[in-house]
């Protein structure tokens, strides 16, 4: 079974964990590369050769941080905030693959790791689960998403 986690956001990321082995990225830049990304973890591909399933068998699942925009952003930021949220439903509605939302609270209490704004404590985490990996503020949250939702299943 594959597991996505995304951090939405320009600056967030997507990762995946199959049989135990994780990948990550930053967000794509354009909606035909975020295409092209979620086509290659749904076939097993992925950016990593470690992955390899039969996916009939083996479909993936998503997990996407279910936030919103906020007061302090302007209103450019808000609405290109919101299609790119908008974007990364459609592409694994597109793809079929089914997703969840996850509030940040829940996934960061269930790993021990509640930010309060300081995304140093996500990154510390990730690290400790994932110390073959190099991570990245934009890839962090996204590894921690995908790990929560690997083990819900």
């Amino acid at each position: 079974m594959t597991t996505i986690g995304i951090d939405a956001g320009k600056n967030g990321g997507i990762a995946w964990i199959s049989d135990g082995k994780a990948c990550v990225e930053k967000m794509p830049d354009t909606l035909q590369d975020l295409w092209e990304l979620i086509q290659d973890i749904k076939s097993a591909k992925g950016a990593s050769p470690q992955i390899r399933l039969d996916a009939s068998i083996h479909a993936p699942r998503a997990y996407i941080e279910q936030v919103a925009s906020s007061p302090q952003m302007g209103v450019k930021s808000a609405f290109s905030f919101g299609q790119g949220f908008g974007r990364l439903e459609m592409a694994l509605t597109a793809a079929g693959i089914p997703f969840e939302r996850i509030r940040p609270q829940v996934w960061q209490k269930s790993l021990g790791c509640m930010t309060g704004g300081d995304k140093n404590i996500t990154k510390r985490r990730a690290q400790e689960l994932f110390p073959q990996l190099k991570i990245t503020h934009a890839t962090a949250d996204a590894l921690l998403i995908a790990y929560y939702g690997s083990k819900q299943q």
